[in-house]
């Protein structure tokens, strides 16, 4: 049985339903502090899932799952991820994201289970210093959201090395789409990410989506990023989860696309997509935004045998779909 953290939210919940569609038995532990309910009575319908509502920084809780179900790998998504709060309240992610995996990795030890699938990100690599980026790019994260993920990489080592834990760190870059069937999708409040962003504007309430910066050295000006579709994204954790179970040694695997696309790129795309003209305003630069951003993912592709099948208007469409639901489900409590 597999145990998956954060399996109510965004990116634990669509691959809950690729492990549930390979035929695993799943455990989701959520806070439902970011997660949703209806997501876990959505994943209920899908395949076998027991849920437990709890809390990483709570040990008893985490301990709970591992006495009540015979877990044998888990795959670690529980954690807070808003890079501009972390700047600001670095205090709850080092609490929640580091301290919440530390409580992980103790029960596990302590019930003798000895894997893990962890979901880590780019942000440990910090400004970049050369692009594509490798897993051997030096890590110098420049928030508190990054350094508490690289924070639980070194742990995963160490606790490698003195209690035969084995992990697979995936870190991926910026994530895009929904479920093909819109059952799930991006359901973030506030949701700080570009696309959806860009999306909920369009729902006629009077926004102008803001460019930050079209002075960047990139073709127009505009930030370049890679964009890695959730359902993808969640066939390499599945992917990752067997080859930890079949080789049973530890490794660290960058997911992306391999290819940037600008800001301006996306934002043509959605217009395509939805087929309507979309308010926007070029506004300063954020500070820290770095120009170029993106994956050399060979390794994953080479190991792992992963290969992203989607792009840019197939990770549009999908989040389209999602995001009208989302309005008409608000529209409905009015």
């Amino acid at each position: 049985m597999i145990l998956v953290t954060g399996g109510a939210g965004y990116i634990g919940s669509h691959t809950v339903i690729n492990l549930l569609d390979a035929g695993y038995d799943i455990v989701v532990f959520d806070n439902l502090e970011t997660g949703h309910i209806e997501t876990i009575e959505t994943l209920k319908q899908i395949g076998n899932i027991k849920f437990l509502k709890g809390d990483l920084r709570n040990i008893d809780d985490i301990n709970k799952v591992f006495e009540t179900y015979d877990i044998d790998v888990v795959v670690h998504f529980a954690a807070f991820s808003l890079v501009g709060e972390s700047v600001v309240n670095p205090l709850k992610y080092y609490r929640n994201n580091t301290f919440g995996t530390l409580n992980l990795l103790e029960s596990m030890i302590n019930h003798d289970v000895k894997k893990i699938v962890f979901s880590s990100t780019c942000a440990t690599y910090g400004e970049p210093e050369y692009t594509p980026i490798d897993e051997k790019h030096p890590q110098n994260p420049i928030n508190a959201y990054g350094a508490s993920k690289l924070m639980i990489e070194r742990m995963m080592k160490d606790f490698d090395a003195a209690y035969g834990l084995k992990s697979i760190k995936l870190r991926y870059f910026n994530v895009a789409g929904c479920d093909k069937l819109s059952r799930v999708g991006e359901w973030h409040d506030p949701e700080t990410h570009l696309i959806p962003n860009i999306l909920k504007s369009t729902f006629g309430t009077g926004q102008t989506f803001k460019i930050f910066g079209d002075d960047y050295d990139t073709p127009d000006g505009t930030c370049i990023r890679d964009y890695v579709n959730v359902e993808d994204l969640a066939q390499a954790h599945r992917l990752a989860l067997e080859y930890l179970n079949r080789e049973n040694k530890s490794d660290v695997f960058n997911l992306g696309t391999e290819k940037g696309d600008s800001v301006k790129t996306v934002f043509n795309v959605c217009e395509q997509v939805l087929n309507k003209k979309i308010p926007v305003e070029v506004v300063e630069r954020r500070p820290g935004d770095p120009a170029k951003l993106y994956a050399d993912a060979g390794k994953a592709k080479s190991i792992l045998k992963w290969q992203p099948e989607r792009n840019i208007e197939n990770s549009i469409s999908s989040a389209y779909k999602w995001e009208c639901r989302l309005q008409s489900k608000e529209n409905a409590h009015v």
